[in-house]
């Protein structure tokens, strides 16, 4: 394993953070408590200490299983992330935004369900429309001085919104958003127009989600609905980047690195997060020990700069993803 410093944070994490939405009973894809057990142990294993997970992420079920086998770890070994923004075990008209009394009551049941004092990053999991940012800024930065929350990030949003929002918490002089989870990887780039630029002058922390497209960057694109993952991304995400113009061919050109240099196409599309300029950690939700293993593997792929050029030259924009 390797491991990098998160944004302004300080925290040394893994190279690799472990995306934990495949673990409880929200889909038919998902693993269950053994199931996932077994990949967290393996994660460790192999020298991940950094974990995200969410209030959301099967109503609260991820965050119970995670808090479970980390309990028996060292615990100031591990990076954990949550996220407050959806609902999380409980869904009422105060479960859901970020208000202050949402903020509180999501981070104390979180809490409660990682069996933690403190989370090490506390993450909006999207914009808040209803709510005035000051509102949850000065809730977050009170979670910080209460010592409920180490650090505070965000997530896909617009490049302005995340810039007002940096802007507010150096004037009042609260705790400012140190990590920025957005949707990046090898055919969804449009990050790199103002996001990513702002983020690396921020000195902000970048763990992008969905490394591998959900799986479009890890098979051929004629293959991407043979899971049932693929499927449901296509049919219900309405991604764009499957019908991207340039996307096809950046997908062939991935199997073609792939077999030049003997390795999967998954392997791959991590080695490019590796070797990019703006990523700190690409957060790999996987319910595959297997696939874990070939990720962690990834990290020894040295590609070249003619390598990185080749598979971003077909790129051409799409419409942008994941803000809502």
């Amino acid at each position: 394993m390797e491991y990098t410093t998160l944004g302004s944070t300080g925290m040394e994490v893994s190279k690799i953070c472990l995306g934990c939405m495949s673990f409880g009973s929200d889909r038919e894809w998902m693993l269950d408590e053994g199931e996932s057990h077994d990949l967290i142990e393996r994660a460790i294993e192999l020298g991940v200490n950094f974990f995200d997970t969410a209030n959301v992420y099967s109503a609260g079920e991820s965050e119970s299983i995670l808090g479970d086998v980390l309990a028996e770890y060292d615990r100031d070994e591990q990076v954990v992330a949550t996220k407050v923004r959806f609902p999380g075990a409980d869904d009422h008209r105060n479960a859901r935004g970020l208000s202050r009394k949402t903020v509180e009551q999501e981070l104390a049941n979180s809490l409660d369900r990682l069996g933690m004092e403190t989370v090490d990053l506390y993450q909006i999991h999207r914009w808040d429309y209803d709510t005035p940012i000051e509102t949850t800024l000065r809730a977050l930065d009170d979670a910080v001085r209460r010592g409920q929350v180490r650090h505070v990030g965000a997530s896909s949003m617009w490049a302005y919104q995340f810039q007002r929002a940096l802007a507010i918490s150096d004037r009042e002089g609260l705790a400012r958003f140190e990590t920025m989870q957005n949707l990046y990887h090898l055919t969804y780039r449009e990050e790199e127009r103002e996001m990513l630029p702002l983020c690396d002058r921020e000195d902000v922390g970048v763990i992008p989600w969905s490394p591998l497209g959900a799986g479009y960057l890890a098979r051929p694109h004629e293959e991407f609905t043979s899971t049932t993952r693929g499927v449901h991304e296509n049919e219900n995400a309405e991604v764009p980047y499957d019908e991207g113009a340039g996307s096809q061919e950046i997908n062939e050109r991935v199997q073609e690195l792939a077999a030049d240099y003997g390795v999967t196409m998954a392997q791959i599309g991590m080695a490019w997060h590796f070797e990019n300029e703006y990523t700190t950690a690409p957060i790999l939700g996987t319910s595959s020990v297997e696939h874990l293993e070939e990720a962690v593997e990834a990290l020894e792929i040295d590609l070249s700069a003619s390598d990185m050029a080749y598979l971003e030259e077909p790129y051409e924009p799409v419409p942008v993803y994941g803000h809502e």
